[in-house]
């Protein structure tokens, strides 16, 4: 969480001003000048306070310096003093946090209390909870930072697409922590495909293969529910399996250089290494086939074994040539290079917090960033694919988004019987495909 030490605030945010203002293109009407916040404190609240939370409190209160954490929530009391400890430690006692105990608010409805109290919300629950949190700041004239996925089940997906439309009615700001989108690196790899440096894109590889997560063990004396909560990533109501909770960041990728959501999806999965009881229900290992309407196929695949090949990363190839993103070069059928992106390892802007930057900027100017369309439909997409892992059928993105697979409660208290229960010896049941139904 800590910046560099030769390097202030001040001097990052203007390091990654020219990145900020791109995206701030939506005309200014009305009802958008009525929204400009100008000089004015803007009040900060955190929703989800693990890592990824505190993360991205800090580069919010790194992006404006007229900008105040003033809540918080989680389900857990012990979260929310730590993520708190570890945000002040890191300003080192600036009047950016002034989160009174009576706005540090705890347990599932806590998340209404926070919003209420601020302009700008950061959502980063387990992804489970982001369709209903998304739809109670929208409808209360929130900006909104929230982080992928944006839903684990197609309902989830309908709402955050229902809202979204709402968001864009209301001249709301919302980011989604989809940050390639915000990376120069990649940002000027898709300018030069759209303009056509290797042609149309006819198929392509995307990639998130590595040792794997974090494991949070039962402990003596919790509920059912209170040790899926802490173990969230095993179990597929809170998170959607590591095909959605992480892969989607290169799927995404793969929605957006070529410009579309795919039509299909065929694939297989598994549990070969990563299968004990403290390992919920989710597989350890996807791949699938992704087939767009123009033909194209991309081959996505994930895996979370130690001791395997590690890559993270993105090919396309097209009509005249390929990309391979990680490397940042293209190259024409013949293999030559005929492009390679000139950054040095840690020159370009963090996009983690070009994202944050830009939602800022576009609040304080009435400008609009509407993300949410797009992170419900990569979102969709990479549910698509498990669907097709844990079934092993083909199955079509429409027959995903009409889906009435809804595996996330409505509403959550802690006398709620979580949606999947281990069995007399402590496992869970797994998806077999052949077996497993789709809805």
């Amino acid at each position: 969480m800590k910046n560099k030490k030769n390097e202030s605030r001040r001097e990052f945010v203007q390091k990654t001003a020219l990145a900020a203002s791109a995206l701030l293109t939506v005309p200014m009407g009305v009802e958008g000048m009525a929204r400009v916040h100008g000089e004015q404190k803007l009040k900060l609240a955190l929703v989800g306070c693990g890592g990824r939370g505190s993360g991205a409190a800090v580069q919010a209160l790194t992006a404006d310096e007229n900008v105040e954490l003033v809540a918080m929530a989680d389900a857990f009391a012990d979260r929310i003093e730590r993520s708190l400890k570890g945000i002040q430690e890191h300003f080192d006692g600036e009047k950016k946090i002034e989160v009174k105990e009576k706005h540090r608010f705890v347990g599932f409805d806590a998340y209404k209390k926070a919003i209420d109290l601020a302009d700008v919300v950061i959502l980063t629950t387990p992804p489970g909870f982001r369709p209903y949190h998304f739809e109670y700041a929208i409808a209360n004239d929130k900006h909104v930072f929230m982080e992928k996925p944006v839903a684990t089940d197609p309902v989830g997906i309908r709402k955050v697409l229902e809202t979204a439309k709402l968001a864009k009615t209301k001249k709301l700001n919302v980011v989604v922590g989809l940050q390639r989108h915000y990376q120069s690196k990649y940002i000027d790899l898709k300018q030069r495909i759209d303009s056509g440096a290797i042609g149309k894109i006819r198929s392509g590889q995307v990639y998130w293969n590595d040792a794997g997560v974090w494991v949070k063990k039962r402990q003596p004396g919790q509920t059912e529910l209170e040790y899926q909560m802490r173990n969230w990533y095993y179990f597929n109501w809170l998170c959607g399996d590591h095909i959605l909770e992480q892969h989607i960041h290169n799927i995404d990728v793969a929605n957006w250089f070529i410009g579309d959501y795919p039509v299909s999806a065929q694939g297989m999965g598994g549990r070969q290494v990563r299968n004990g009881k403290d390992h919920g229900e989710i597989f350890d290992h996807h791949f699938v086939e992704f087939t767009y309407a123009s033909g194209a196929v991309i081959a996505s695949q994930c895996r979370h074994i130690p001791g395997t090949m590690s890559r993270v990363d993105e090919v396309f190839q097209g009509t005249k040539g390929s990309v391979e993103i990680g490397k940042g070069i293209i190259t024409d059928l013949e293999g030559q290079s005929t492009y390679a992106y000139p950054n040095k390892w840690g020159e370009d802007p963090n996009p983690y917090q070009v994202e944050h930057d830009r939602l800022f900027a576009s609040i304080r100017s009435g400008g609009v960033i509407a993300d949410a369309e797009n992170g419900a439909k990569s979102t969709l997409t990479a549910i698509l694919g498990r669907m097709a892992t844990y079934t092993g059928k083909k199955i079509t993105f429409e027959e995903a988004l009409n889906s009435d697979l809804h595996l996330m409660p409505a509403e959550v208290s802690w006398d709620t019987t979580p949606p999947t229960l281990p069995d007399a010896n402590g496992n869970y049941p797994i998806p077999t495909p052949g077996k497993t139904k789709m809805s």
